[in-house]
């Protein structure tokens, strides 16, 4: 049976190179700019691709000011609010936000995702986050961010509120009989009353159960409870292996513990982060991301660092080794992949700075004809099921993986030339979950 590339492009709601907003022709503006976001989901949605992706944050960044002063990645707009917005001008492309379960309520996802998938018809992802920026505590009446393990028990339990809310209803609770008077069917309607280590919920949700049953699930972590949080609820993995080897590693990891909690594996797609810059040449794509490179400044470098490792690298020696780094409380798997980035490559602090205040994870550049062949081994070698794309600068780099690497792609028969349904399931291949409660 052949076998199919997803793509979803990744935004916030633009690029995450801190230097996307500096390279010739840029819109320097358009983390606040509606219409240029806009033309992108349209660009996006005319390529066929299966979703836009709005990444989120609860608290700038916390890095120094000379750092933030030059950052496009610290501010953004509320997810909610513009993928309500995209919904209104777009027909089909998915609509996937991240929401914390750190410092929000199931109550509220809840209500949010299933009004999302209602306005959009069907096209909403929740991207389950438990939040590693420990300054985001200060924003929400904490003094100390929730320890590691801590987060990822209470977003186990927060998944079984917030889709046990999304089942209140039957499918076919509303009546609506203009005859009869009769709305809505209180027998097909369920109080979930979940009382648990972490949450107490009452329910039911104020809100008919979403179009497609639930909106989809997304998943980030790889830590060990994040990889074991993905294999029991999620159903697209975003994730950041370097390589084509941590890929398989990692693909055949999650997928391995599915069947333990009595899943099918193709229930569930692994898009692994791509930065995607595309060239005439190879030699030509190479320079484009050096240029980009060069339009990054140390002090947002070290900043972005000092975020990866959840230490302040400020006070390193720029142009010795990377020193022992005690742990902390921010993302685990984060600062595993500077540890080893930094001895596999054997790279001084700047070095490693300059890539991180870049960007650091897996990369394909090249010509679309490369791209596609690398893209093509992580689907054949199983180390992905598809890609979420992030673009090196837009609109540009945007349009060069549309209008070119897409096109590549649709010629060999791995990429869709149109959407064959109308719901974000419909485009990954996922069922419509059933109704715990209403069979």
């Amino acid at each position: 049976m052949a076998k199919f590339l997803h793509l979803t492009a990744f935004m916030r709601p633009v690029s995450l190179h801190t230097g996307a907003w500096r390279y010739p022709g840029a819109f320097a503006d358009a983390n606040f700019n509606f219409a240029h976001i806009k033309s992108f989901a349209q660009k996006l949605e005319a390529a066929n691709f299966d979703a836009f992706f709005m990444a989120d944050h609860l608290a700038v960044l916390n890095m120094p000011v000379e750092a933030l002063k030059r950052s496009h990645t610290v501010t953004s707009f509320e997810p909610f609010t513009l993928l309500s917005a995209l919904a209104a001008v777009t027909e089909r492309i998915g609509l996937a936000a991240t929401a914390s379960t750190t410092y929000d309520e199931p109550y509220h996802i809840a209500r949010r995702f299933a009004s999302l998938d209602h306005i959009s018809n069907g096209r909403a992802a929740w991207n389950i986050v438990t939040t590693s920026n420990p300054d985001a505590a200060r924003n929400f009446g904490q003094d100390e961010h929730a320890e590691h393990g801590e987060r990822y028990k209470r977003a186990r339990e927060f998944y079984d509120v917030v889709t046990g809310l999304w089942d209140s209803f039957a499918d076919d609770a509303f009546i609506r009989d203009q005859e009869s008077g009769i709305f809505l069917d209180p027998a097909k309607m369920h109080v979930l009353a979940h009382k648990g280590d972490e949450l107490s919920v009452r329910g039911p949700l104020n809100i008919a159960r979403p179009v497609q049953g639930w909106p989809v699930i997304v998943q980030a972590g790889q830590s060990e409870p994040g990889r074991q949080l993905a294999a029991e609820t999620a159903e697209l993995v975003f994730c950041s292996p370097r390589d084509l080897a941590g890929g398989k590693a990692l693909y055949a990891d999650i997928k391995g513990r599915m069947a333990a909690v009595g899943r099918d594996r193709a229930h569930l797609k692994i898009l692994p982060a791509a930065f995607v810059v595309v060239g005439e040449t190879v030699e030509d794509a190479k320079a484009k991301r050096s240029k980009l490179d060069s339009l990054v400044h140390y002090d947002s470098a070290i900043a972005s660092l000092s975020i990866s490792l959840g230490h302040d690298a400020s006070g390193f020696d720029p142009d010795g080794p990377l020193p022992e780094i005690p742990e902390t409380n921010a993302s685990k798997s984060g600062r595993a992949q500077v540890l080893k980035l930094a001895a596999d490559e054997k790279l001084t602090v700047r070095q490693l700075a300059q890539r991180y205040g870049g960007y650091s994870g897996l990369a394909f550049v090249g010509t679309p004809q490369t791209i596609a062949d690398e893209m093509q081994a992580w689907l054949d070698e199983e180390a992905a099921d598809g890609f979420t794309v992030v673009f090196p600068y837009l609109p540009q780099g945007l349009d060069d993986v549309t209008q070119q690497l897409v096109p590549e792609l649709q010629r060999r028969g791995l990429f869709r030339r149109d959407y064959e349904g109308s719901t974000l399931r419909e485009h990954l291949g996922l069922p419509r979950p059933a109704n715990r409660f209403f069979s």
